[in-house]
């Protein structure tokens, strides 16, 4: 075994072994098509009939969605602990790719109601043993060399982060422009090349991974030497509060959407709504499940997994800020930021998109070529495999630029209605409206973008895609015909040299940042400059703080209650580049600190349990950044954004007061 764990460090790449890079694209495929799928899941529920979606209520489509995140993040639980006493890492990791490809299979007919649900089910199960185990393996891998750990599992970030750049980008453009099945359907292909890919590269890894970790029972002291360490068994108690926690908050999960699609309320007595009581009653359960069970390990176990505790307090309340890129930050790229361009803006733009899409893919075609020169000859078909995914990949993009740059921006006029008398927003004319008699009939002017040739006064028909007079798409006349409410429109002229940036562009920034920046921190991680682990949290939390509040003074000049501005992108990019770096001091060394910190016999349970504060920080983002509206109308945006600006700085300031504590819990860890 040790020959081949040798042989596994003898062939480098980027000065880390080419097995790494095997984990690299495997997990790079899987969050290309966790990504792309999820960036269409809601679009498609909530998209018109006749242009396949559903026609889902916005509310419904995202508590169908936000049930599904909750799920990917409960599941690893599960799945690392059957990996740790059964399965192993590999067989766990092939097993999980197994069922997520057959989930995005089953998406793919996504017009039945059963294989869309279906193909949710498979991928929260698939997850929960794929997730969990690819980062504990690479604990597995470099358990002997923990100096390095900081640095692989930066570069393992970047691979994930390719994986979210280029799904995003390519399924959900596939998506809106050819059709859905087209974007569920590509995240279902490379899933499975990334399947195939690892499978016949397997070799590499020698024995690691093949076996349960359940034979290690020792833990390292602070001056380096392996002892024995005290089993802690599940007592009776601890498997009756697991049972219970796990159907509380499955409970709690599931009846989210189920109230709100099927009107069915399992926590509802008597005409009172019990679910937040649920949830809190659950996390109590959880923590002093937690805290019993720490207690008991012996002192050296019992400190590394407070410690563990204290980071894990950390990512909470950094990706709870962070992840208002999904929802506050998106609101204020859509509702208040300048995204029309024209003119040599609109040409600069053009050929910057062309550049931050092809650089990112080059740099990553460049990591395979060095691949290639390694393994090509002993993993031939395992490479052959990884040849035709970027060939596929290439064909892609290069086919989108093609299609870019022939799509035109068109301004176009349509019919709304008002009644003189109420003070309302006109309504769009459909085909289906009947206008009242006393109302007053307002032309209204919007643009669209489409790749036909129109010319001045060519009729057509149009689609409100948010339901706010705000996003309109042009219909063919095969789809108008199947939608009662399109919107009939006129041609007025075909602007030239115009671009509208989408909202969803400014979410690939973080992908394109982390992919130019993790050789650089890994580099940093490496070096005798390495700060303190509770440095490199207070690191993260001040970059973040910094992002927030330059997004905060680009904001300053929006008045109280305002619902829409035109500040300038670069606020937001800034923003993003910031928070980029904070996530590259926090989340991969996070990962890194977990691996060093748990016994191995445990690694990726104690994952699971770390994705389960992922979650808790997910869910507190969604829950601070719905005060959104309620905080403008009182203050203004500009103070929303302060409170993401000094919590950071706060809880980084603790994160550096806790360091000699940490220090000593973590017994010589580095």
């Amino acid at each position: 075994m040790t020959s081949k764990r040798n042989e596994f460090f003898d062939t480098q790449v980027l000065g880390h072994p080419s097995g790494l890079f095997v984990l690299f694209f495997t997990e790079m495929w899987e969050r290309f098509s966790f990504y792309g799928m999820r960036a269409l899941l809601v679009l498609f529920l909530v998209s018109a009939l006749g242009i396949g979606g559903w026609d889902w209520p916005r509310e419904n489509a995202l508590a169908l969605y936000g049930t599904y995140l909750a799920l990917l993040y409960l599941t690893p639980i599960i799945g690392g602990t059957l990996a740790d006493k059964y399965l192993g890492n590999r067989k766990a990791i092939i097993i999980g790719a197994i069922i997520m490809t057959l989930g995005h299979a089953s998406m793919a007919i996504e017009s039945n109601p059963f294989f869309l649900y279906l193909g949710l089910l498979l991928l929260v199960i698939g997850t929960g043993f794929f997730k969990p185990n690819m980062t504990s393996f690479i604990s597995i891998l470099y358990k002997d060399f923990p100096e390095k750990k900081d640095g692989a599992y930066t570069i393992f970030y970047m691979g994930v982060n390719a994986g979210a750049f280029l799904g995003i980008m390519l399924c959900g453009y596939l998506g809106e422009i050819l059709g859905w099945s087209w974007g569920f359907g590509l995240a279902g292909i490379f899933m499975l090349l990334g399947l195939l890919q690892f499978t016949f590269a397997q070799g590499i890894f020698g024995d690691v991974g093949n076996k349960p970790n359940t034979e290690d029972k020792s833990i390292e002291t602070d001056d380096h030497k392996k002892i024995e360490d005290k089993l802690n068994p599940f007592t009776t108690i601890d498997k009756a509060l697991i049972a219970i926690i796990s159907v509380l908050g499955l409970t709690w999960v599931i009846n989210d959407p189920l109230s709100k699609i099927g009107e069915t309320n399992f926590l509802e007595f008597g005409g009172t709504d019990y679910s937040g009581h649920t949830i809190l009653v659950t996390l109590l359960l959880f923590i002093f499940l937690i805290t019993t069970r720490i207690l008991r390990y012996s002192r050296i176990t019992r400190d590394k997994m407070i410690a563990v505790v204290i980071f894990a307090f950390f990512i909470i309340f950094f990706w709870a800020s962070f992840e208002q890129a999904g929802g506050s930050m998106s609101i204020f790229a859509k509702d208040y930021t300048s995204r029309i361009l024209s003119g040599n803006a609109a040409f600069i733009f053009n050929i910057v998109d062309v550049i931050i899409t092809v650089v990112p893919i080059g740099i990553i075609t460049y990591v395979l070529y060095l691949l290639f020169k390694q393994t090509f000859k002993k993993y031939f078909v395992s490479n052959l495999i990884l040849a035709f995914s970027f060939i596929l990949i290439w064909g892609v993009v290069l086919w989108k630029i093609y299609n870019n740059f022939n799509t035109y921006s068109y301004e176009i006029s349509y019919n709304t209605y008002a009644i003189p008398s109420e003070d309302a927003k006109p309504i769009a004319i459909t085909a289906e409206t009947t206008v009242p008699e006393n109302a007053e009939i307002i032309e209204n002017t919007t643009v669209i973008i489409s790749s036909n040739e129109f010319i001045k006064g060519d009729g057509i028909s149009i689609l409100d895609l948010d339901k706010k007079g705000t996003n309109f798409k042009y219909l063919k006349s095969e789809q108008a015909d199947l939608i009662s409410n399109n919107i009939p429109a006129t041609i007025i002229r075909k602007k030239d040299n115009e671009v509208q940036i989408p909202a969803t562009w400014f979410l690939i920034l973080n992908s394109l940042f982390i992919i130019a920046f993790a050789p650089l921190f890994s580099k940093w991680w490496e070096s005798k400059y390495n700060p303190k682990p509770a440095a490199k949290y207070a690191i993260g939390l001040f970059f973040l703080a910094i992002g927030f509040g330059i997004l905060a003074y680009g904001a300053s000049g929006i008045p109280q209650g305002a619902k829409t501005a035109s500040v300038s992108i670069v606020w937001l990019i800034l923003a993003y580049l910031f928070h980029t770096l904070g996530e590259l001091c926090v989340s991969p060394v996070g990962l890194s600190y977990v691996s060093k910190l748990v016994p191995p016999r445990m690694i990726a349970f104690m994952f699971g349990v770390w994705y389960l504060a992922l979650a808790i920080g997910n869910k507190t983002s969604g829950k601070m950044g719905a005060m959104i509206d309620d905080i403008t109308a009182k203050y203004d945006i500009s103070t929303f954004f302060l409170i993401f600006t000094f919590v950071p700085i706060i809880i980084g300031i603790i994160a550096l007061l806790l360091s000699p504590v940490l220090k000593k819990l973590m017994h010589g860890v580095k």
